[in-house]
């Protein structure tokens, strides 16, 4: 397994300055987040100009790009397919092997969104790139079991699994065991079971790593664990100690 970091981490700065911080901060692999609300690179632009696009990721020689992280915000499926087609060019450019995007917001029909799936996993293949879906509250794969379901339906499809949305979404205390299987990537941060927990500091909540990544071990996973503690207003901590917090436990363990 290796270790990786999620721009996301430092969001509040500009992109080229995160990736510098986390280069500085001895990572070796990224995670870049393409956000068409987020502050960073848009999809959108990704879509307009690729290679401009590549020419802003600035890792240097320390780092490569592990996988991206994709919420594109384009209704139309026409034009949510165009920019997708680019971002995985993107991530071939980059040499990233794992593209994830969120899935339908929960209530949305399973079958329209397995159809969904299908077409843009199918674009992902063509470059190369395996296609997750991320289990985030609010959404379809909210629900372990509807995870792996449409991890079933859809050949090549992945999941992204970021254990908070367990620990402290609709399903905590719930066994989550049965998605293991269909795991391409992970996500970390610590999380407390309280709706203001969705963020704590390293050690505080209820995430057990050690089991984590002995489970992932049985299936022999061997990708990337993405530290990802997002940096958004009013944390009552600092993102950058918890980021290196978490990277010198996740080494310990791995």
């Amino acid at each position: 397994m290796h270790i990786a970091c999620s721009t996301l981490c430092f969001a509040s700065q500009p992109l080229e300055m995160a990736l510098r911080r986390i280069a500085d901060l001895e990572f070796s692999q990224v995670e870049i987040a393409l956000l068409e609300k987020g502050s960073h690179l848009k999809p959108s632009e990704v879509a307009r100009d690729a290679v401009a696009a590549q020419r802003r990721i600035r890792m240097g020689p320390s780092l490569t790009a592990a996988a991206l992280y994709v919420e594109i915000a384009a209704d139309d499926a026409s034009e949510y397919a165009r920019q997708f087609e680019a971002v995985c060019k993107l991530a071939k450019m980059l040499a990233a092997t794992c593209v994830t995007i969120p899935t339908a917001p929960v209530g949305s029909d399973l079958g329209a969104e397995v159809n969904r799936l299908r077409g843009l996993c199918g674009a992902a293949s063509r470059d190369g790139i395996t296609l997750c879906v991320e289990n985030h509250v609010g959404r379809l794969a909210q629900d372990p079991a509807v995870a792996v379901a449409l991890c079933q339906a859809v050949p090549g499809l992945g999941l992204t699994l970021d254990p908070r949305h367990y620990i402290n979404g609709p399903h905590q205390n719930k066994d989550y065991s049965g998605v293991f299987p269909c795991v391409q990537h992970v996500q970390l941060c610590d999380s407390g079971t309280a709706p203001h927990q969705a963020q704590v500091q390293i050690g505080q909540g209820q995430l057990e790593y050690g089991r984590l990544l002995s489970q992932l071990g049985r299936f022999r996973y061997a990708r990337s664990l993405s530290v990802e503690i997002i940096d958004e207003p009013g944390l009552p901590f600092d993102v950058e100690t918890e980021v290196r917090k978490l990277k010198l436990l996740l080494e310990s363990l791995v």
